[in-house]
Parts: C-alpha cells; structure tokens; sequence
C-alpha cells in the first residue's frame, strides 16, 4: 500500500492553452474582446479600500439585489457566486443526491463530467444527433436531475423555449439545469419559465456578455426552495463570498444596460461576418447563438489548421475528443483581430489549393 493510492483519480478539466507571451491573438477561451462597462472600471478605481478591513457581504446582497431588479425577481430567487463554475458546483451538490445518474448530451460543457467524477455523481451522457442536435424525447427516462447549456458549447447552437419546457415537462421531479452563459449573444433565455416551474435553475455568468472573466462572477435562478438550497451546501462546503471589490463590480456592470447592449451588437455583427467569410472558404458551420463558433473544413483538418494559426500567433481550440476532433471552436474577437484570422485562413487555403468559393455558393452554406 503507498500513500500515492488514496489520491483523487480524475481527469480534469483542461481549459484552453494559455502561451506565456504577450503578443498573441487568443480567440481560445471565449472572453469578450471588449472591456468591461465604463461604469465597472469606475467602481474599482473609485473603491474605498478601508472598507475591506472587514468581511464582504455574506450573501452578496447588493449584487443579488442589483441582479434580480434587472431580471424582474424576487432577490430570494438568485444566487451569486465566485464564477459559473464554483455556482454549478454547489448545485451539483445540492440538488443531485438521489443516487440516480444525472443526464446531460455527449458534447456539452466538459466541466460537468468533472463535478460529477469529484462529488460521486453518477451520470449518463446522452448523445446529440449528428448535426448536434439535442432532442427533448430522449431526455425521457428515470434519471437523478438534467443538465442543459442553452446555447450549447461548444456547438454554438440554441433552442427556444419550447424546447426547453418539453424536457422540463418529462423532468418534473428532478433539478433541470440550464446553464446560460451564451445566452445575450442571440439566444433564447428560460427565464419566463421559472413562474411554471419550480424544479428549474438558471445559470448565468459574467465572464462572457460582460467581459468580467477576470473577476470570476456567475450567478444561478430559481425558486426560493432551489436557491435556499444552493445557499445551505455554500455554507456547509464553501462558505467564503464573493469579495467586496467584486461585488461593486457587478452591480456596476449590471447597472449599466446600455454599455452592455451596445457591446453584445459589436460581438454579433462581427460574429455574423466571421461566419460568412467562413463558409465563403468552404468551412462548415451552425448558426451560432453565441460569441464563437463551431466550424470544420471539409478538405483540410481542423487540427492542421489549429497548428498552422499557431505558427501566426493566432490561438483558436481544438477539442481532440471523439465527433469534434475535427472542429474548431473559434471566439469572436474584435474585427482587427477577425481580419488577421481571415486573412491567415485565406493564406493557407491558397497554400493548400483550396480556392473554391464556388463551392461554398453551390453548396447553400452562403446566399450572395
């Protein structure tokens, strides 16, 4: 027996590759290329440090506050946490006990294999079809509790609400997660269904819409049953808040919705002409609901030109996993950084002698 034998076996989440240099284009982990609200870096200059002699709000109060004015709820229905990922960890624990598997698609968010793998969960990964689609029927089965990203990653693709009330409808005596953290580029909030159903959580986060990955901000909707219960596992698992600076981060962000507006339309109309530029060379890809996409190319291999963008200091992901390995999921970033790409994607379609713009137009991936 060795001590080496009682250590936790895992795969861990593997985010994507972060060079050690500074001039680098990096379209690898989906940030927001533009900066936070105005009114956010106001908050952190203007903090007064003194106060941080004493502890933060315990609950976060002013940001739930701010968070649920702006949602339309009552404050007992949102919950704030340190990032998307430490608010998904405490609903894994607090609402998948019943020793059944908990169901979520094959290609999702590859976090949630990981909470499940460290908390004991037991789960089953229900596959999506080969266009990537995720089917409400197949969510129909005995299981301990659903999770579902809305817009999906790293497909790019959302669903609208019916879709999302028909697995609800086959779940009612479970926790059905919808994890939105794609939402405000295009997609189709569940929020209007927590009135119906009080078996289901929304997720969001501030890394994405509101450029604040740095902070580690992210924040989750339900009942006041659901929440009460997120709160309970915090305190007994967790119990250290979100930090003062932080807290007026977001509620300045929050408060600002016309910073906020105006930058989801930068992102989605570059988004939009990134997609075009695309499929004009040959690449095959969904409409997305997000600040990336998904594309695969079907003449070239999508870790070839993972390498080859690389080679420009330009860092794109690649997922080597089994139905992706062949897709490149690529953020969208400012349009000088778009042009680089596009000009760098064109350079190696000359190199390899892929000129077939035609093909894109015959094909009705692109309408002129």
């Amino acid at each position: 027996m060795d001590w080496r034998d009682n250590l936790i076996k895992i795969e861990p989440y593997v985010a994507g590759e972060q060079p050690n240099k500074s001039d680098f284009i990096k379209l690898n982990a989906n940030e927001n290329p533009y900066p936070p609200s105005p009114e956010v870096l106001r908050a952190v200059r203007e903090f007064d440090a003194s106060v941080l002699k004493k502890y933060p709000s315990a609950n976060a109060v002013p940001l739930v506050r701010a968070i649920a004015e702006r949602e339309g709820l009552d404050p007992k229905c949102v919950f704030a946490g340190n990032g998307t990922d430490d608010v998904l960890s405490l609903c894994f624990r607090a609402f998948f006990n019943s020793g059944k598997p908990i169901i979520f698609p094959d290609i999702t968010y590859s976090f949630n294999t990981v909470w499940c793998d460290i908390l004991g969960i037991p789960y089953e990964l229900i596959p999506v079809d080969d266009e990537f689609n995720i089917h409400p029927e197949d969510y129909a089965r005995a299981n301990g509790g659903v999770v579902i990203a809305n817009p999906n990653a790293p497909t790019s693709i959302g669903r609208d609400l019916d879709f999302i009330r028909a697995i609800l409808d086959k779940n009612r005596d479970v926790v059905v997660i919808v994890d939105e953290a794609y939402v405000d580029f295009g997609g189709t909030t569940s929020v209007p269904l927590l009135k119906e159903y009080d078996n289901l959580v929304v997720i969001r986060t501030f890394s994405k819409s509101r450029s604040m990955a740095g902070m580690r901000l992210g924040w989750a909707m339900g009942s006041p049953e659901a929440i009460a219960a997120i709160y309970a596992t915090k305190d007994s698992m967790n119990s250290y808040p979100i930090d003062t600076i932080a807290q007026a981060a977001g509620v300045a962000s929050v408060k600002d919705e016309e910073y906020f507006q105006a930058t989801l339309k930068r992102v989605i109309a570059t988004r939009d002409r990134l997609t075009k530029e695309l499929r004009l060379m040959g690449f095959k890809l969904p409409d997305s609901q997000t600040n990336f996409v998904f594309a695969s190319h079907p003449d070239i291999s999508a870790v070839d030109i993972f390498n080859h963008l690389k080679t420009k200091d330009i860092y794109v992901r690649w997922f080597n996993k089994p139905r992706i390995d062949n897709y490149l999921r690529i953020t969208v970033g400012t349009d000088e950084e778009t042009d680089k790409l596009i000009d760098e994607l064109k350079e190696l379609m000359s190199e390899v002698g892929w000129s077939k713009r035609e093909h894109a137009l015959n094909s009705g991936w692109v309408n002129e």
